[in-house]
């Protein structure tokens, strides 16, 4: 599968200001490949800098008076599709560092207060079949709501308020997860047929010694995501984070499966 990818972020700086800016899709992500890119920053100074946890890659820009971001890439997506019932998990004593730290409550992700909760709703379930059970409960009891959120909802917010968009979908995931042993991280993606159009975020999950990426929302497959970045939470993925003042004019974000009519936009 070929996906094409344009993104058009347009702000107001009046004052000037630094921006953190995490659109490309990230080159060294496995079972998926650049075929083509450009991002044109209209003349504003930038210099690039690893993703969170060392994954993908951000820019530096500054801002003068106006920010206008075109970005467009062309990515084949041959990822395969496991039954994620059917994979195993390690135990904790055997996980590396970068699967260790993805057990751990974050900001957004309160895994320690879960824990009770997964065992008493997911008796005697662990590794994949547990992460499916998850997947699962999460799509069925959420009810995705455009605007009812916001950035600074947690996932026990969204597992009280019971909905939530692709943010807090993938929070509660990746909470879960962690809560009954499963190293989980949030992953920012671009993926066709999910509305409404805007970036898109899943979760990801640790199991027979390899990520795999899980979203709740069922709007997009492993198969058809293009991969941004990925991070303890929406703390560390944020498309655009500013130091300085930004005022928003327009955005938008077109994701297509090539030689489909029918693709649709992330969201």
């Amino acid at each position: 599968m070929i996906l094409t990818i344009d993104v058009t972020l347009d702000y107001a700086a009046p004052d000037g200001a630094d921006v953190l800016l995490a659109v490309e899709v990230a080159r060294e992500a496995a079972g998926q490949r650049v075929l083509s890119e450009t991002l044109d920053l209209h003349g504003a100074a930038a210099r690039e800098v690893l993703g969170a946890t060392g994954f993908g890659h951000r820019r530096w820009v500054r801002a003068e008076g106006a920010l206008r971001v075109d970005y467009a890439a062309r990515v084949e997506v041959d990822r395969p599709v496991p039954d994620l019932s059917a994979l195993g998990g390690d135990p904790p004593r055997d996980l590396d560092g970068t699967a260790t730290e993805m057990l751990m409550a974050s900001r957004y992700c309160p895994a320690d207060r879960f824990g009770a909760f997964v065992q008493a709703e997911f008796p005697g379930l662990g590794g994949g079949a547990l992460v499916a059970a998850i997947r699962a409960w999460v799509h069925d009891h959420l009810t995705y709501t455009p605007g009812s959120s916001t950035g600074a909802t947690t996932a026990l917010e969204t597992f009280v308020e019971r909905r939530g968009i692709c943010r807090d979908y993938a929070h509660l995931v990746v909470t879960l997860a962690r809560a009954g042993g499963v190293p989980a991280r949030m992953a920012s993606v671009y993926a066709p047929h999910v509305e409404p159009p805007d970036f898109h975020a899943v979760a990801e999950v640790w199991l027979d010694e390899a990520w795999h990426l899980v979203d709740a929302t069922g709007m997009a497959g492993a198969d058809e995501i293009a991969l941004v970045g990925v991070g303890r939470d929406a703390a560390d993925l944020a498309f655009l984070t500013s130091y300085g003042g930004l005022e928003f004019r327009t955005q938008e974000v077109r994701v297509a499966v090539e030689g489909n009519d029918g693709g649709g936009s992330g969201g």
